[in-house]
């Protein structure tokens, strides 16, 4: 297909970041984004709150750690689904089909095998990785078993994300939020129907979510390749020299979100040393955390596209234009945010278990209160991932998350079981690691400019 055939086709149905009004396009291209990480925070909090307030204290403390555990083992999948959405966004600006074709397929085939991968690793070693997580003896049965069902679903989240980064490398965002909506929804509905009507608890908490997961994966590679076959249909020879820059971009942004995930699970077991009332608190927390802090999130994601898209089109005037739009809306969008926490944390606990909780309900307060005031730090750590992305240097990106999971890991072990700080220790570090990563990153950004 020729190239300006190719972006006529595309025109109506997808928008293009390359031009236009910056804001109004980020914001149109964004909002979808942000409402599918929106479904994706519920899909993953239904579990932990249904079985919080159904179950009990324990099994939220063991459905909490497991939850780590399983975004540690998806977030490689993510990670180079995210790379090769880069990739895509970049040929599709610099408007060459048969590139985008040609790097669809070598990026399929790549992380389609690494997710094979994946699940003959994890099912081998679940035991040893639960017993390095140090998860106490009146939990591990019922992390084990969660863990052993919920694993089913790895190869449905790279359907899922391998697709949705496809489509809104072309600019197409909306889908993917549809298909996540459905899922999202069906998920709270298996939840409530196993775990209260069926009496199901843990297996049918981790049984909803699997299914759920399908109907996504399923769905979008459907849609794709019925509404946008020349994306999947074969043009050409593959270039397996090709293949070899995939890999570095992907493996770069893969990484990345491991290690991001891999000092998160570390922390974990930590965590998990400070026994059940302290784990079911940061099983609660962090999901309110990650809910608060995904406008900026999702907002740094289609940044990255948006930078990506105008990289390939040699546009750097507007790059520069985007970055000083996206860290205004990406501050205000932090400052809503942290006054909302501050003000309703404890609210926010008692969604998770009962009034009568209260030791719980204070650890998980302190933790949100802390982290709720430098929401901004991880806002503007968000831009420099999505930054760097997008001009293919996910390699700096993976330095700014070593630099804040390493200080986050490294400062939680020196000072949680040493010094009068306690569990404190761990949320105080966490956006300390954020602060330091955000001045290496503007340090760099600034060469740059």
């Amino acid at each position: 297909m020729k190239a300006a055939d190719f972006m006529h086709s595309q025109k109506a149905r997808n928008k293009k970041l390359t031009e236009g009004p910056i804001l109004k396009r980020l914001m149109l291209f964004a909002l979808p984004m942000m409402a599918g990480n929106f479904l994706q925070q519920i899909y993953n909090i239904a579990d932990t709150l249904i079985v919080g307030r159904y179950v009990g204290a324990q099994a939220l403390a063991a459905v909490g750690s497991a939850y780590t555990l399983m975004t540690f083992l998806t977030s490689l999948i993510i990670g180079l689904c995210m790379g090769s959405g880069a990739l895509f966004s970049k040929w599709y600006g610099a408007k060459k089909p048969e590139e985008l074709n040609r790097d669809i397929r070598l990026s399929f085939y790549f992380i389609g095998a690494v997710t094979l991968v994946l699940y003959l690793i994890v099912f081998a070693g679940t035991d040893i990785i639960l017993q390095l997580l140090s998860a106490p003896e009146d939990v591990y049965g019922p992390m084990h078993t969660y863990v052993k069902i919920v694993l089913v679903g790895i190869g449905f989240t790279f359907l899922y994300n391998f697709f949705a980064y496809l489509l809104r490398s072309v600019g197409n965002s909306v889908v993917p939020l549809l298909f996540l909506a459905a899922s999202s929804v069906l998920n709270v509905v298996l939840d409530l129907w196993f775990v209260i009507s069926f009496g199901l608890q843990i297996p049918g908490a981790a049984a909803a979510t699997v299914l759920s997961q399908g109907v996504a994966g399923i769905g979008i590679f459907v849609y794709t390749g019925c509404k946008y076959p020349q994306f999947i249909r074969p043009q050409g020879k593959l270039s397996w020299n090709r293949l070899g820059t995939i890999v570095r971009n992907d493996v770069f942004t893969g990484v990345q979100q491991s290690v991001m995930n891999l000092g998160i699970l570390m922390v974990q077991g930590l965590v998990n040393s400070f026994g059940t009332t302290v784990m079911a608190a940061f099983a609660a927390a962090v999901k309110i955390d990650s809910l608060a802090y995904m406008p900026a999130q999702e907002f740094g994601n289609a940044y990255s596209l948006f930078v990506s898209q105008n990289y390939g089109a040699g546009h750097k005037e507007r790059i520069q234009k985007g970055t000083k739009i996206a860290a205004g809306v990406s501050v205000l969008f932090c400052a809503v945010v942290s006054i909302v926490v501050w003000i309703w944390s404890g609210s926010l606990m008692r969604m998770f278990v009962g009034a009568e909780e209260t030791r719980i309900i204070a650890e998980g307060v302190s933790y949100l209160r802390i982290e709720g005031i430098f929401y901004f730090g991880i806002g503007c750590l968000f831009l420099l991932y999505g930054y760097y992305r997008g001009t293919q240097r996910a390699g700096l990106s993976l330095v700014l998350t070593i630099i804040s999971l390493g200080t986050r890991v490294l400062l939680s072990y020196l000072l949680a079981p040493r010094t009068s700080l306690g569990v404190s220790a761990i949320w105080w570090s966490i956006p300390i690691g954020w602060i330091l990563a955000d001045i290496v990153g503007i340090v760099y950004y600034r060469r740059d400019i």
